[in-house]
């Protein structure tokens, strides 16, 4: 049926074609000049038998009609136009070309509303088979899994990922140990992290460590042209790994089809949500598959998508500290040549993920493979460093006394966050991971002390510095946003509609509260601030110790 359908489409268009053509030839057949030119005797002649008929006239002829039906024509300055006008009634002529023209578009519109009509009744007439044909040759092209021979060895610096990873791993690896018990483990886990920070390449290494079947899918192509298709792959891929359990789905930049519903309604897309929320449901815990996703925009997927029972457990992969991009070299280097300083190259490579850093050994060695050395030296990776920086977006690249400043801005939201007992995993030189908070209603000194923790960190470096800096920019913005919360949103100031001058009278109360608390704590900003200089990262816990040893 499908071939029918094709040749039946491929007539169509030959129909057209020839169609069009046709036209054009009998447009122009029909309009052309045929008139004769004639001399004024000739014209005497047809005046005096009285043979015209019809005078026309445009901007250069007059145009006379016999009683033969023969048409002629005479130029205008080789006749006495006042003679024509006075014993003829002369009619304008139209010209031809944009009558011919006019004709000709109209047929094109005639023969394109044909062409969409057929389409659009063949659509209706054979539907179903063509379709199923498609979804055939869909589901068979891209449900293939692939066995990863990848493991957690081949991958350097996740230590925590590795950890968050283990029980899952037993599970798909022995899943009758876990149903002795009726234990349930998450059916799905998101990877959450910036590009190239190597979310795909851990789900390959978790699939690898299983010995289990890897589907890989794209969230972007299950996004079809074809209406329902992408609903379809979702339903096939859910049931090859079934059949093929213990077994993982990764859904790489899932946000692509798990986006929240409602703006910028797409059907398509929106279906095919649908369709996963559904299979996501319907497989029971202990049906040996686990659904891995990837995201670098977490605050784009849909709401459902991540409650209890499907994306349950979130796994945020952040940016490598010192000991780890160690760790990366090191794993990067072991089969090069090299005579580098790795712990040094890693302290000038703060921000860089696990993709840049490959790419980065990867240019400096083919640098020194230009210049005919068969080793890769420090020179050949300063030499290519500008040019890996420049090639990403905005991947930070610390010069030593930026990298002090940052340092003393994130001691001061470590301290202050410590001190107002908001909880935090890790708090960077680049990065702040301060902990969601997990109960549903909070009072308004919470959400207060999470503002002061952002102006914290440019409080402590005006103290400092005797100056302010643009690496406030999102932490400011943060803390307005908070305070605007708590007036806008929940009402929580002394009059009950929004007023501009509160927030402004809070911001200036909590700003001269920090300075306050900066200055009293000036000691273990100074040991926090060279733990960060040092590690990179600091715990809360570390930092509880420092103040301990202190106070």
């Amino acid at each position: 049926m499908k071939q029918i359908f094709i040749k039946f489409s491929s007539n169509i268009k030959l129909i057209v074609s020839l169609s069009l053509l046709l036209i054009v030839l009998l447009l122009y057949s029909a309009l052309r000049d045929r008139a004769k030119i004639i001399n004024i005797k000739e014209l005497n002649t047809l005046a005096n038998s009285k043979a015209i008929t019809t005078v026309l006239s445009d901007d250069d002829y007059f145009y006379f009609k016999s009683t033969k039906d023969r048409e002629y024509k005479i130029i205008k300055g080789a006749v006495n136009n006042s003679f024509i006008y006075k014993h003829y009634k002369v009619k304008k002529r139209y010209d031809r070309v944009i009558i011919y023209y006019t004709l000709l578009i109209l047929s094109l519109f005639g023969v394109l509303f044909f062409y969409l009509y057929i389409n659009f009744k063949n659509k209706k007439v054979e539907p179903k088979e063509y379709q199923k044909s498609k979804e055939e040759e869909i589901s068979q092209e891209h449900i293939t899994p692939i066995t990863s021979n990848i493991t957690f060895e081949d991958v350097a610096g996740i230590k925590d990922v590795k950890e968050e990873f283990e029980e899952i791993i037993d599970f798909l690896k022995v899943p009758q140990k876990y149903k002795v018990l009726n234990v349930k483990l998450p059916k799905g886990v998101l990877l959450v992290g910036s590009p190239g920070v190597g979310k795909t390449y851990i789900a390959k290494a978790v699939a690898g460590e299983a010995n289990v079947p890897f589907y890989y899918q794209s969230g972007a192509s299950f996004v079809q042209i074809y209406v329902g298709m992408g609903a379809l792959r979702v339903k096939e891929i859910f049931a090859k790994a079934k059949q093929n359990a213990p077994s993982i789905i990764f859904i790489d930049e899932i946000d692509s089809v798990g986006k929240k519903r409602g703006e910028f309604r797409n059907d398509e897309r929106e279906a095919t949500l649908n369709q996963l929320l559904t299979e996501m449901d319907g497989f029971e815990d202990s049906s040996g598959v686990i659904v891995i996703g990837a995201t670098n925009n977490i605050s784009s997927i849909d709401d459902a998508l991540l409650r209890a029972g499907r994306f349950d457990r979130r796994i945020h992969i952040s940016l490598p500290d010192m000991s780890e991009r160690i760790e990366v070299l090191n794993h990067y280097l072991e089969d090069k040549n090299n005579s580098l300083d790795i712990e040094g190259l890693a302290r000038i490579t703060v921000g860089f993920t696990p993709a840049s850093l490959s790419t980065l050994i990867n240019e400096a060695g083919l640098y020194a493979i230009r210049y005919g050395r068969e080793i890769i030296e420090d020179d050949d990776l300063e030499a290519v460093r500008e040019k890996v920086i420049n090639g990403k977006r905005k991947v930070l690249s610390l010069t030593y006394e930026e990298r002090e400043l940052q340092a003393l801005y994130q001691s001061a939201k470590a301290i202050v966050s410590t001190w107002y007992d908001v909880e935090f995993d890790k708090i960077g030189i680049v990065t702040t991971k301060l902990l969601s908070q997990d109960i549903e209603i909070l009072s308004k000194n919470q959400i207060l002390d999470r503002a002061k923790i952002y102006i914290a960190g440019s409080i402590a470096v005006q103290k400092i510095y005797k100056d302010k800096f643009t690496n406030a920019k999102d932490d400011i913005k943060i803390a307005k946003l908070l305070i605007a919360d708590i007036i806008d949103k929940y009402s929580m100031g002394s009059e009950f509609y929004p007023n501009d001058i509160e927030k402004n009278q809070i911001f200036q109360e909590i700003l001269e509260e920090i300075t306050t608390l900066i200055e009293k704590l000036d000691t273990p900003l100074d040991r926090v601030k060279l733990y960060l200089l040092q590690y990179e990262n600091i715990t809360q816990e570390k930092v509880k110790e420092i103040m301990r040893e202190i106070f």
